[in-house]
This record gives C-alpha cells, sequence and structure tokens, in this order.
C-alpha cells in the first residue's frame, strides 16, 4: 500500500512539474462562464499572503537576472488567478481548464493582448515552486517570455493542506 501511495504522489507531483498552458494551446476546456468570472475579479480587492508575495519577487529576481524587464503585479490578474485555484481545489486536480475563459477575460477587461499560465500542487515554499516551474521546459518558457509585462498570483490550500498554485502572466 505504501508503495501505491509514493508512486500516486510522485505521480501527481510530476504532473504538476509538467503543466503549462499559454493562449496558443490546443487543449480541451470544460464549461464556465465568462459571467461568473467576471463577477468575481473585476475591481476585485486581493491581499497578497507572504508565499504569493515571495512567489512574485522570486519570478521578477530570476527575470532580472536575466536581463528581462520586471513584471508589475495586477490584481485583476490575481483575481483571476485566484477563481482558478478555488475550482482547482473543488475539483481535487490540477489543470488549465478555462483557460480560454480566463484569457478572455483579461482581453476583455485587463487589456492584456496575449495571457499565460502555470500552475501547480503540492510545494510548500515559494522557491520549491519556481523551482519546480524552471526545472520543466514550458513553464520556464512563461517565465521568461520577454514580451510579459505583468502578472498575478494566487495559492490556497485544500482541507489537507496541500497548496494549490495558479500564476498567469500577461502582455498588455
Amino acid at each position: 500500500m505504501k508503495s501505491l501511495s509514493t508512486f500516486l504522489l510522485s505521480f501527481v507531483f510530476l504532473s504538476s512539474i509538467l503543466i503549462s498552458c499559454s493562449k496558443e494551446d490546443d487543449g480541451i476546456y470544460f464549461n464556465e462562464t465568462n459571467e461568473a468570472l467576471n463577477n468575481e475579479v473585476v475591481n476585485s480587492q486581493v491581499s497578497y499572503s507572504d508565499i504569493e508575495t515571495e512567489i512574485l519577487n522570486l519570478v521578477n529576481e530570476h527575470r532580472q537576472n536575466l536581463g528581462l524587464k520586471s513584471l508589475t503585479t495586477l490584481n485583476i490578474i490575481s483575481g483571476v488567478a485566484d477563481g482558478h485555484t478555488g475550482y482547482m481545489i473543488e475539483k481535487g486536480v490540477v489543470n488549465h481548464d478555462n483557460f480560454n475563459q480566463r484569457s478572455e477575460t483579461l482581453i476583455n477587461n485587463a487589456g492584456a493582448k496575449s495571457v499565460g499560465e502555470n500552475v501547480a500542487f503540492g510545494f510548500n515554499s515559494a522557491q520549491g515552486v519556481l523551482n519546480g516551474w524552471l526545472n520543466s521546459e514550458e513553464h520556464k518558457k512563461i517565465i521568461e517570455n520577454e514580451n510579459y509585462t505583468h502578472f498575478g498570483i494566487s495559492t490556497d490550500s485544500n482541507s489537507e493542506g496541500r497548496n494549490y498554485f495558479t500564476q498567469i502572466f500577461i502582455t498588455k
């Protein structure tokens, strides 16, 4: 039984490292209304947790070390990310479901021209989740995309205390 649990935990961990998404993604998405997204995020007030602030700072530090511009945090992006983090916790699965709707919300309400997204599960530190994303080529491409200008973040934990992460990047 322990080996099955270890296998499943390893599978979830590796899956979370390999999940990223951009506007050009051709994935299959499930129904979620833009109205629900818009009602939750337009003009939303966002309070950033310590781990969220640290992730934002670490991403900008990484970009600066590469000679890239720092990104500006936008609360509307974090509000959209927060909606998706809650959705993943509710479903119990790390995913990019409804990415097209999140993109459309940011295009219509934040002036986004392009949108990228990284998600993860299970990390206990900001450095840990950033390292996971940077060790995945697809996530790394999104973090290091020189065209992105703004970003947002959401982290939350499920009832078992496992952390879920959604970070969204846009070009304005």
